[in-house]
């Protein structure tokens, strides 16, 4: 590969990653630890679609509604971002506004205090870091939340992440590793022979390589093979998510806030990162009246404090969505093949331990349970097309 990021003829690296967003960059810099030649192809520029878009949470216990494996898998991930921050710094010198203030969830009405009940009754069995704090409580840890608020769960193992910081420090480690980047690189299709990957063919020319991750997000089922060696049919669509800043001076909020309808999410600037919506559009990716309205009408519930916050940005990103909404991990029935995908509303939190399962099974052939549990191959087992 030449220095402006043309491929020479006969180009061959140790593995591809399609996709240069948090989970590919993250599954790029610990392939390239481990001493192998590593391609990223990205269709645009590194980082700027969903994992750019998004709001950094790492909350799992305040969204989820049952311990399941896909709740171990993002309390587990959630769990390695505070050494996922130290190397990254010590690697880079870059700061990723790791805060671990914690989470406050938001009773706001009666069908809320029920939820807010079941959440904290399974959670407290299952010896989870939860506690119940009633409105006067909350709103002394928090003095915008609504007078109206009832009651509050507080998960202090609930953090977040600047994730334009995330990625700028991902973006800066690969480099300085020598992960090789070709941007603004369409992947025309993937090559395989006798269900074998073989290489991958470009906008800028063909790479050879015997191993391929797919961890293009929303654009994933797009990627298809040349020839007649079909691909696993992976659906993976796009689910837009509308988002607004606002500006507070002083800082307003020092913990991330949730109700049943929408989040706050709290930077150290002063900026309030407000979201979001869920919407089964395509691939239309323009900020709406009406979804806007939508998140302003939630924010106002959660802190009406903020009525007087100046809107400082409005943006949209794609969601990667499968089938059962969850993640798409490991190798497929096609030898060299990996998925890294499907992340839905957690590319974020799920990035670490994604990247750690996905190169344990490249480079020692381990299958963990996760990647068992939420492998390729099983919508071929259950006989989904």
């Amino acid at each position: 590969m030449t220095a402006n990021g043309t491929i020479q003829r006969n180009e061959t690296a140790d593995i591809v990653i399609v996709g240069g967003g948090v989970i590919g960059l993250m599954i790029a810099r610990s392939l390239r630890q481990r001493a192998l030649d590593v391609v990223l192809v990205e269709r645009s520029e590194l980082g700027k679609e969903a994992s750019y878009a998004a709001g950094g949470i790492l909350g799992p216990q305040a969204e989820a509604d049952r311990a399941d494996e896909f709740f171990e898998l993002a309390c587990q991930s959630r769990n390695l971002y505070p050494t996922v921050a130290s190397e990254l710094f010590e690697e880079t010198g870059l700061d990723i506004d790791l805060d671990t203030s914690g989470t406050l969830y938001l009773a706001l009405t009666e069908a809320d205090e029920s939820e807010v009940a079941e959440r904290f009754e399974w959670q407290t069995r299952a010896g989870l870091s939860v506690s119940r704090l009633t409105a006067a409580e909350a709103r002394g840890l928090e003095p915008v939340i609504a007078a109206h608020v009832r009651t509050v769960l507080h998960f202090p193992g609930d953090i977040q992440v600047d994730n334009r910081r995330l990625l700028t420090a991902l973006i800066e480690a690969n480099q300085k590793l020598g992960v090789r980047v070709l941007t603004r690189t369409m992947v025309q299709s993937i090559q395989c022979e006798a269900g074998r990957i073989k290489g991958v063919v470009t906008s800028r020319g063909t790479i050879s390589t015997p191993r391929i991750v797919l961890a293009a997000g929303a654009w994933t089922s797009m990627i298809s093979a040349a020839r007649n060696e079909p691909l696993p049919r992976i659906e993976i669509e796009p689910v837009r998510g509308q988002m607004v800043c606002l500006q507070t001076t002083p800082r307003a909020l020092r913990h991330l806030l949730y109700s049943p309808r929408g989040y706050l999410v709290p930077r150290r600037d002063g900026r309030v990162l407000a979201g979001s919506t869920t919407e089964e559009v395509g691939f239309a990716k323009e900020v709406t009246a009406g979804g806007i309205a939508k998140i302003l009408k939630q924010t106002l519930e959660i802190a009406p404090v903020l009525a007087s916050a100046p809107v400082i940005d409005i943006w949209a990103g794609f969601r990667p969505r499968a089938e059962d909404h969850l993640p798409v991990l490991g190798q497929s029935a096609v030898e060299g093949l990996f998925y890294a995908t499907g992340h839905y509303r957690n590319g974020i939190l799920l990035a670490p331990i994604t990247a750690r399962l996905i190169v344990e099974a490249i480079t020692g052939n381990v299958t963990s349970p996760f990647l068992s549990r939420f492998s390729p191959q099983r919508f071929n087992l259950v006989g989904v097309h």
